[in-house]
């Protein structure tokens, strides 16, 4: 299995070891899982289901905006 090496400050790695303590894993372990999940490129389930199924009237589009419409700036 391929290895990886890292360089952390005292103050990263305990957080690291605490981490993976209270996870019940090794730090090898915990930081694989971390990387994996931060390496996926996966949607949760049913996501894309949820399109379009907000009914609430207030989501509508704006309508296109004005330079009426826009605030004061303080000149600088």
């Amino acid at each position: 299995m391929p290895q990886l090496s890292l360089y952390l400050d005292e103050k990263t790695l305990k957080l690291v070891q605490h981490a993976a303590k209270i996870s019940h894993l090794s730090v090898s372990k915990w930081v694989a899982d971390q990387l994996r999940s931060r390496l996926q490129n996966e949607w949760p389930d049913q996501y894309f289901e949820l399109f379009g199924s907000i009914t609430d009237p207030t989501f509508d589009r704006p309508g296109p905006m004005t330079h009426q419409d826009d605030v004061a700036r303080e000149q600088l």
